[in-house]
């Protein structure tokens, strides 16, 4: 019997093998004494490298080792989403003591190591492919959500993301076995031609298998009722992991969960459009009202996150490439408005005793406007209000739903958005019409084990830089939105 190897495009899989190389050399800095400080520098050259191989291939649709991965330009999107997000992260670790604790070597080999795992997730088409990816993605983040070994909270976060990611993955991979065993096929158009033999009724295997792996994704996006983990896991972990989890996490699973279920599950999306969108209205409810009242801005953030989740899952919902553009569209919006936000916690957390307690924030407009204006923009943009990318995104969401025939699923968004007004506004009003913290006594909600304060960490250029960008492309795209419009419809015009 002759052996024939699958033929594999290097050109096509470079930004895979960019990110692996860059992760060995990184990792080899913790080797080296005198190498632990390039860490940083050398992850910002890798995913430099990274990102400009995936616009390389731009355009350029390409099967990727006998099919089981693809290549075209919604991966491209999302894993660049990822990397930008990763290099915020790496800027915003910069004097991190969680990255001191864990090793600047080992922490920024585990970041390059998730970013991997993310790259090849959103090029997953085949089982046995999405599931490496997934492990790939999250076994690297249980690790740094406890990086702060110091920190019992952080190792409680470790803890709780191992043992629900955990069950998350295993339901997924139960119900991916029961897919393959309904159509004897890995790869996802073989599953969508099984499955259209029987249908999903007609099989229970289908219908149980389509369901668990809805509830494996939906772990992993923070889909309420699937979403218990997201506020303690981001209270806990380093706030810069916190901002990759929130933005890269959710961008890459999505774009699996829109590949999977637009292509492998396509023939019956008739079947599981209704039960998505319940799942997105009942994420929209719990989200906006979960974060109704709370004082720490990092459980705010998780909580506008399972929000912001069914909003995106809207896009899903409709299975239509409409439906896809205004999903890409608002991941990267969700990404710029998050960084900005998730910037200005980091440099709260380091000039005040009140760790990410939303006091930390008070009186922020008089003490530091570059920090206020970025968060303020960020608040806004997330309530979805006008001149932000918030709002388009919003705008195409609802759109894509009407068309869809989804009208009460929009109706939803519109609710939802009016009433995070609440809870947005709230941190406005407390960084510009209250006086400032350092005026008022210690509250019940500074943080027992802050790190020693450095009054100068506002204008430190690695946390001021990428809360002025972001906020600023924020605003722009709320403008000027074309750029990144056309960006969402390569995207979405790849899958169908």
């Amino acid at each position: 019997m002759n052996f024939h190897a699958p033929h594999i495009d290097y050109a096509a899989l470079s930004p895979v093998l960019a990110l692996t190389v860059g992760l060995c050399v990184v990792l080899l800095t913790a080797v080296f004494k005198p190498l632990r400080r390039t860490a940083p520098l050398l992850t910002l050259v890798t995913l430099g490298a990274t990102a400009g191989l995936l616009i390389w291939q731009w355009n350029d649709p390409t099967e990727l080792i006998a099919g089981a991965m693809r290549l075209d330009d919604l991966a491209i999107a999302i894993s660049l989403i990822a990397v930008l997000t990763a290099a915020f992260a790496v800027l915003l670790s910069i004097g991190e003591p969680a990255a001191e604790n864990a090793g600047r070597g080992e922490y920024h080999a585990l970041l390059l190591g998730s970013v991997l795992g993310m790259v090849l997730l959103t090029q997953a088409t085949n089982l046995v492919t999405l599931f490496v990816a997934i492990e790939t993605l999250s076994i690297p983040l249980y690790i740094l959500s406890a990086a702060n070994r110091r920190r019992e909270h952080s190792l409680e976060s470790g803890l709780k993301y191992l043992i629900v990611g955990s069950l998350g993955s295993a339901t997924l991979l139960y119900g991916m076995a029961l897919l393959y065993g309904a159509s004897g096929s890995t790869d996802f158009t073989g599953i969508a031609a099984g499955i259209a033999k029987t249908g999903v009724l007609g099989d229970p295997l289908v219908l149980v298998g389509i369901g668990m792996c809805a509830v494996g994704l939906a772990f992993k996006t923070s889909v309420a009722p699937f979403h218990q983990w997201t506020p303690d896991v981001y209270e806990g972990a380093p706030t810069p992991i916190t901002s990759f989890m929130a933005v890269a996490t959710k961008a890459a699973a999505f774009a699996v969960f829109v590949r999977f279920f637009d292509v492998a599950l396509a023939p019956q999306a008739s079947e599981w459009q209704p039960a998505l969108a319940v799942l997105a209205a009942i994420s929209i409810v719990v989200g906006n009202v979960g974060a109704l009242g709370q004082d720490s801005l990092k459980r705010l953030l998780g909580y506008s996150g399972i929000a912001q989740a069914g909003y995106i899952l809207g896009g899903l919902v409709v299975a239509s490439e409409a439906g896809v553009n205004a999903l890409v569209f608002y991941l990267a919006g969700y990404a710029l408005m998050n960084l900005a936000a998730f910037a200005v916690v980091v440099a709260r957390e380091r000039e005040t005793h009140y760790g990410d307690h939303i006091e930390a924030v008070r009186g922020l407009g008089a003490e530091r406007p570059l920090l206020a204006w970025p968060l303020t923009i960020s608040m806004l943009g997330l309530a979805g209000l006008p001149a932000t990318v918030g709002f388009i995104g919003k705008l195409y969401l609802i759109e894509a739903l009407v068309e869809g025939d989804y009208t009460w699923l929009a109706v939803f968004i519109a609710v939802g958005t009016m009433i995070s007004l609440a809870y947005y506004l709230r941190v406005v009003a407390a960084m510009w019409m209250r006086p400032d913290a350092e005026a008022l006594p210690a509250i019940a909600g500074a943080s027992p084990e802050a790190d020693p304060v450095d009054p100068n960490a506002g204008r430190r250029w690695y946390l001021l830089a990428p809360a002025l960008l972001a906020a600023a492309a924020t605003v722009f795209f709320g403008v000027i939105p074309q750029p990144l419009v056309e960006f969402a419809q390569h995207a979405g015009a790849s899958l169908f």
